[in-house]
């Protein structure tokens, strides 16, 4: 399916989610900002989606943050237009702010990933960047913060010190050094980022879908708490994994010595 913004396909239990406008460096104007939160709604509702991969056209950027140009267009237009925007924006729920999405997210970076656009993969549950996508959150320097919550999850997932020399500065990040930080998972040419992207899809798919979906709300939801209380404390995905068919599929399958046949239920 093709809008005016994106591309967003199902395969095979996947969803790809293309943010498409390559011109403007796939940059958040309103439209995308409530068409990538209308996908992402598809992929949570949609029990025939067990993952989704966001990515953006063109080989220059995933996503360069929020339209400034828009911006500027937005303060120009008649209040018929700025109605038009303020209802989308009603109905927008930034991907920042989804805190328990329920199934796996991949960010497959292909250029730059700046302000909102590291804010959407820093949002993801894995990163895959080709070596020469570069990072960053420059918000400072057009005086505004990234305050999608990247402020809040580069310290937690790169470490107080190394966030703050990007966050005070607004530098760019190089892929490699990305990767030296721990903020993505691996980095590869740009001929190999489909490939090894889909490595990962193949490799979740292996495993039971809500097993998955367990083992992100246990890891992510934990965070919260001390180690002996997010040890102790009782998680809805846990136990419906537990009463599932699919607890019981995975052993059978593996003394009849078969491949399990999951259901998702």
């Amino acid at each position: 399916m093709y809008t005016n913004t994106t591309r967003f396909e199902i395969n095979d239990k996947v969803a790809w989610i293309t943010l498409n406008r390559p011109e403007a460096m796939n940059s958040l104007n309103p439209d995308l900002r409530w068409q990538l939160s209308e996908h992402l709604n598809e992929v949570e509702q949609n029990d025939d989606i067990w993952l989704a991969v966001i990515t953006g056209a063109g080989e220059r950027a995933f996503c360069a943050g929020a339209d400034l140009k828009h911006r500027a267009i937005e303060r120009q237009a008649d209040d018929q237009q700025r109605l038009k925007w303020r209802e989308l924006a009603k109905q927008t729920t930034h991907i920042a702010e989804r805190w328990h999405f329920s199934k796996p997210l991949i960010a497959m970076v292909n250029g730059f990933a700046l302000g909102g656009g590291l804010e959407i993969a820093l949002a993801c549950d894995i990163i895959v960047a080709a070596d020469h996508a570069e990072f960053g959150l420059p918000e400072p320097r057009r005086g505004l913060i990234a305050g999608a919550a990247g402020v809040h999850r580069l310290p937690r997932q790169i470490g107080l010190k190394p966030a703050m020399g990007y966050l005070l500065t607004g530098r760019h990040m190089t892929a490699s050094r990305a990767y030296q930080l721990g903020l993505i998972n691996d980095v590869v040419g740009a001929s190999e980022l489909k490939t090894t992207v889909d490595q990962y899809v193949r490799d979740i798919l292996r495993c039971a879908p809500l097993a998955i979906r367990a083992t992100k709300a246990c890891a992510m939801q934990g965070l919260d708490y001390p180690l002996a209380q997010a040890f102790g404390r009782e998680y809805a995905e846990e136990t419906l994994r537990q009463q599932s068919n699919d607890a019981h599929e995975g052993p059978l399958a593996f003394a009849e010595k078969r491949q399990p046949q999951w259901q998702g239920n």
